[in-house]
């Protein structure tokens, strides 16, 4: 199963989420919770982890809201 960690996700912006990690705290936040889901997500999608189909599916979202509002942070 493919990994989706945000340098993969938006490489063009490798720079900025460097740059954001380390001089926004609300960006850092974000990019930690990002990537703690993410991994939880794949453990779970590789069956080292089960939960419920409504927590999977609470879990995704949270990702895909994540995802957006870092996009967002990164197109300013």
């Amino acid at each position: 199963m493919e990994r989706h960690d945000l340098l993969h996700e938006f490489p063009e912006h490798h720079d900025k989420i460097h740059e954001l990690k380390t001089s926004d705290p609300h960006f850092r936040e974000m990019f930690d919770e990002y990537h703690k889901l993410e991994h939880q997500i794949h453990r779970i999608n590789m069956g080292e982890e089960v939960v419920i189909d409504e927590a999977m599916h609470e879990m995704k979202a949270r990702l895909l809201f994540i995802k957006d509002e870092i996009f967002s942070m990164l197109k300013n």
